[in-house]
């Protein structure tokens, strides 16, 4: 496929973006990538993968090789020039017959990346916050985070973007602190800086060809190879204290410097059930690397806390009182504040090498309650609909889907194959009906996630997506519906009329989650399909959201309005997961084999491993009976006289009960005399 788009600027008073105060649309910018879509010359540079070997020093995926990355810029330059010479008024998109070239496209997503990261080098290095629109940046708290450096660190590793990171690692090197006296959010600081740390860490010394750095480029001072790993250490100890809760479970919010847990300003005080349940990959990977217990028991502590509650069907509510343990309210979604709990149990169980069974025992619990109360079918198409139950299981469904929730396509196909393809995965003895209507369900669901995108004028689906559906509800366990094999492009199609997009709602935020899912199915299933929807996509995004004058991209406000309305804002998962995904999904299947690694929920690669003798699982289920219901379990008695123990209690402790809470100890007052 190749770009055909017109030159945008004072000469042809046109841009693809309507802004009061800029103009953001580039067609130039476009056409340099697009442009190069398919007069490809056959002697152009291909940049080799690594193999995945078990040397300690592997060749790289891909080398670099500046000359003729250079040719590379030089004709891509050329071929923008020549392709301005076109008069048209609007972008078109030229179908190409020649079969994809799939290492062509991943050079492009690696050019997409490219513009974005030199905007920001330009623009706002250092910053926390990126507006490529206005050019302008702004710190998170007092001296910035590194935000958007430290998230894109293993993306511009694994693009082998040498002199990108290298500025990278010497900012990382000479300026990053953590030692903030401001509260930050404990979940978001985990998965994007910790989180991309340990990845750049493990990338940097697993693959040490790739993009290698020994110095820092402008003094040529020594830069450990721990840089990254000593980084991350000093910023989990100082987000240890967001766990001191009388539970377990940790505040929303930590302070950097005093170590303080902070709960969360609204939703009554709790915490996000998501926010808190997904750190664990992070801590238990730390633990590993540095030998420190302590951030393991933190993590799972959690997990014992929330499973302890005893949830119906394995299906949490979205809040979870740090102080209590107790969960708050009974909306039920896989959407904003539930996702990533149900995600990170299975990754868990795979992250220490499927030794740990209990995650996968809560994982098949969960999915079974996922088809049990939340999967149901759009009214016309028989889309699947993964809803949400905002007044709890036993009140109505909702047909609403975050985009957020189009992570579960993928991880469903990864619990089911565990990593392998899906051709490895059906000879093992293992396999059963069950792990089959897994990947049939992953299938349905990512032709749905699919669907939010081919529904929009943009190509770019929004940030929610409401669906018409039968009345009443049409549930899994009252019968599969099937779907159409594909989905009409007709302006009239009957399947589009079961879709939903509220003005409200109508924004995208250049969000991840179904490129990841594409990743993950074509990984597992190799079929070519979810490539070829995750090029549609990545046309879209670089035809609809293109900043001008090689400013990169940006989120936009409607993805049904064209031109379209820049909402001036970069994401930090733009660059850490978005493009990567798309760079994976184009790339071998076997940079980063899902069978050797994880991803976080910000798309950070974690080596699978071991136990080893210093690491265990450090709590078991309460017994449950074969519905997931608990089992009582007849209190101690004294071996003599056979009375019931009673539980000691610390001196000077008393007990108070606090309706909806667990009992808890709490000190008693102390009653001071008068003078």
């Amino acid at each position: 496929m190749s770009y055909a788009l017109p030159r945008t600027g004072p000469d042809s008073g046109r841009s693809r973006f309507q802004t009061q105060d800029a103009s953001t649309g580039s067609a130039g910018v476009a056409e340099k990538i697009g442009g190069m879509f398919g007069d490809r010359r056959p002697s152009l540079p291909m940049y080799k993968d690594k193999p995945f070997a078990n040397s300690s020093r592997r060749l790289p995926w891909f080398r670099r090789k500046r000359i003729l990355a250079a040719s590379l810029v030089a004709f891509t330059t050329l071929f923008y020039w020549l392709g301005l010479s076109s008069g048209s008024p609007t972008p078109a998109v030229i179908k190409s017959k020649k079969p994809a070239n799939w290492e062509d496209r991943r050079k492009l997503v690696r050019d997409a990346f490219k513009l974005s990261w030199s905007a920001y080098e330009q623009h706002g290095w250092g910053y926390d916050e990126f507006k490529p629109v206005s050019q302008t940046g702004r710190h998170m708290v007092n001296g910035g985070m590194g935000w958007i450096i430290v998230d894109a660190l293993d993306t511009l590793m694994l693009m082998n973007l040498t002199t990108e990171l290298s500025h990278a690692r010497d900012w990382v090197s000479t300026t990053l602190n953590y030692d903030i006296d401001h509260d930050v959010n404990t979940f978001e600081t985990t998965i994007r800086m910790l989180g991309g740390l340990l990845s750049a860490h493990y990338i940097s010394t697993t693959f040490p060809d790739y993009a290698p750095l020994t110095s820092h480029s402008a003094t040529g001072a020594s830069i450990s190879e721990d840089l990254y790993l000593e980084k991350a250490a000093d910023l989990a100890d100082r987000l240890l204290g967001a766990y001191e809760s009388n539970s377990g479970v940790p505040y929303a919010s930590v302070n950097l410097h005093t170590g303080k847990g902070i709960p969360s300003h609204d939703d009554g005080g709790a915490s996000s059930t998501a926010e808190a349940t997904s750190l664990q990959l992070e801590m238990k990977y730390l633990a590993k690397l540095t030998g420190e217990v302590h951030y393991w028991e933190k993590a799972e502590k959690v997990m014992q806390v929330v499973d302890d509650n005893n949830m119906e069907d394995g299906l949490l509510p979205i809040f979870i009182y740090a102080q209590t343990g107790n969960f708050r309210g009974n909306n039920i979604r896989l959407g904003s504040r539930g996702d990533s709990y149900y995600e990170y149990l299975i990754k868990q169980y795979l992250q220490t090498s499927k030794q740990e069974s209990v995650y996968q025992e809560m994982w098949d619990q969960s999915l079974a309650g996922i088809q049990k109360h939340l999967i149901t079918y759009s009214q016309t198409a028989n889309l699947t609909i993964l809803g949400e139950r905002p007044m709890g299981l036993d009140q109505p469904i909702s047909p609403k889907m975050d985009h957020l929730v189009c992570f579960m396509p993928g991880t469903i196909a990864l619990g089911a194959t565990q990593g392998k393809t899906l051709a490895e995965a059906m000879k093992s003895p293992d396999w059963s009906k069950k792990q089959e209507g897994e990947i049939e369900l992953a299938k349905q669901l990512m032709k749905t996630c699919w669907a939010t995108y081919k529904v929009t004028a943009t190509g770019l689906a929004a940030e929610i997506t409401h669906f018409e559906m039968h009345d009443p509800p049409a549930m899994m366990p009252d019968g599969i519906l099937s779907s159409p094999e594909t989905l009409s492009d007709d302006a009239e199609a009957e399947w589009k009329k079961d879709l939903i997009v509220k003005s409200a709602d109508s924004h995208n935020l250049q969000r991840p989650e179904t490129v990841e899912s594409l990743f993950y199915m074509w990984r597992i299933t190799n079929d070519d399909i979810y490539r070829e929807w995750g090029w549609e996509m990545f046309e879209s995004f670089v035809k609809h959201t293109a900043v001008e004058h090689n400013g990169g991209y940006t989120s936009i406000n409607n993805v049904n309005d064209i031109p379209t309305s820049a909402r001036d804002n970069m994401e930090s998962f733009w660059l850490a997961e978005t493009l990567k995904y798309f760079y994976l999904l184009f790339g071998p299947d076997d940079v980063l084999p899902l069978d050797k690694v994880v991803f976080n929920t910000e798309a950070h690669a974690f080596p699978n491993f071991e136990l080893g003798k210093l690491f265990k699982t450090g709590w078991k289920r309460k017994p449950r009976d074969s519905n997931g219901q608990l089992v009582e379990v007849p209190a101690p008695r004294d071996a003599v006289t056979g009375d019931v123990k009673k539980e000691a209690t610390a001196p000077g402790i008393k007990t108070v009960t606090v309706q909806g809470a667990k009992t808890l100890p709490v000190e008693a007052p102390v009653k001071v005399e008068e003078a």
